[in-house]
């Protein structure tokens, strides 16, 4: 049985909080932003990496203020600025990453847009913020923001700026868990944080009713794989901390089962058939019930091989 939003919700107030739920695959940002303090653990002398705010954020210390990777969910917005200011010693948010439209990413905007913080983030992202949002792994729905909480400054393929002596590249990867999904990569720390297109401790969302599949994904992880090391720290939306041997195996994974789905879709089998064939059986049996994500991976490829679907 597939539970709703509200199941969740319900499961999480009455003691399951923080638990991934096993009948999903998903862990809520709801149970996350309940279960952990937000806790900040540096990576650098000028960079730390900050948990318990419904998402990994990373903070650095910039010329003129502080540069933030996510803003973490609404809820945890406050505790998570106390954190990251006290830390760094620094009072003034100078920009603000958004590296996909999730309202864990976003939770920031509101708070941090009346003190005219510089906003960057893909440009479908900015159009996602701007109007109401369902789909259907969240109960309600999401936004509009304000417009002065939309991105102010947006890319459609990559750029680059200069933090703290460190040049710090962003950079767009195409349909992947979202259709604006980006990258945020500190060179000289060889940090490099890689959005929800990257999960270290549960079944990622791909949120085909905004533009994510499977096929990106993996793409998505090519992209990131060339642009680490074997000594590059990477930055998941959740969890600990990878590897890139960590993302070449997340690749090979989602490859196989993109490639088991495709074999179930050309068959002419629908969703709950291409689920009932196990296509993810065998892989990170520790993430949970991998339904909710096999569901979600094959009806991304409807767009894809079936347009008219």
């Amino acid at each position: 049985m597939t539970l709703s939003r509200r199941d969740i919700l319900s499961a999480a107030i009455q003691g399951a909080v923080g638990v991934s739920i096993a009948s999903t695959g998903v862990t809520t940002a709801f149970a996350r932003e309940r279960a952990t303090p937000v806790v900040a653990t540096a990576l650098t002398d000028d960079l730390l990496l900050v948990s318990g705010a419904g998402a990994n954020v990373v903070a650095a210390r910039a010329e003129n203020g502080i540069l933030l990777v996510d803003g973490g969910a609404e809820a945890r917005s406050s505790a998570l600025l106390k954190t990251v200011r006290g830390q760094l010693r620094e009072k003034r948010v100078q920009t603000l990453f958004n590296t996909h439209w999730h309202p864990e990413q976003t939770g920031s905007n509101q708070r941090l847009a009346s003190e005219d913080v510089k906003i960057i983030a893909h440009e479908n992202t900015k159009l996602w913020l701007g109007r109401r949002i369902s789909v259907a792994w969240r109960e309600d729905a999401y936004g509009p923001l304000p417009p002065r909480a939309r991105p102010n400054n947006t890319i459609y393929t990559s750029a680059t700026l200069n933090s703290g002596g460190d040049t710090v590249e962003y950079g767009y990867l195409p349909q992947a868990h979202t259709d604006g999904d980006i990258y945020v990569f500190f060179r000289k720390a060889n940090v490099l944080v890689a959005g929800g297109v990257v999960s270290a401790d549960s079944w990622p969302i791909i949120d085909f009713q905004t533009g994510g599949w499977i096929g990106g994904l993996v793409a998505g992880l090519n992209t990131l794989i060339k642009l680490a090391d074997d000594n590059t720290r990477i930055v998941p939306a959740n969890g600990p901390l990878l590897t890139r041997k960590d993302l070449e195996s997340q690749r090979d994974m989602y490859m196989a089962i993109y490639d088991r789905l495709v074999k179930s879709l050309t068959k002419g089998l629908g969703p709950d058939e291409a689920a009932a064939a196990k296509p993810a059986d065998g892989y990170n049996t520790q993430w949970g019930d991998p339904n909710a994500f096999v569901l979600m991976a094959f009806k991304s490829l409807w767009g894809h091989f079936s347009p008219d679907a």
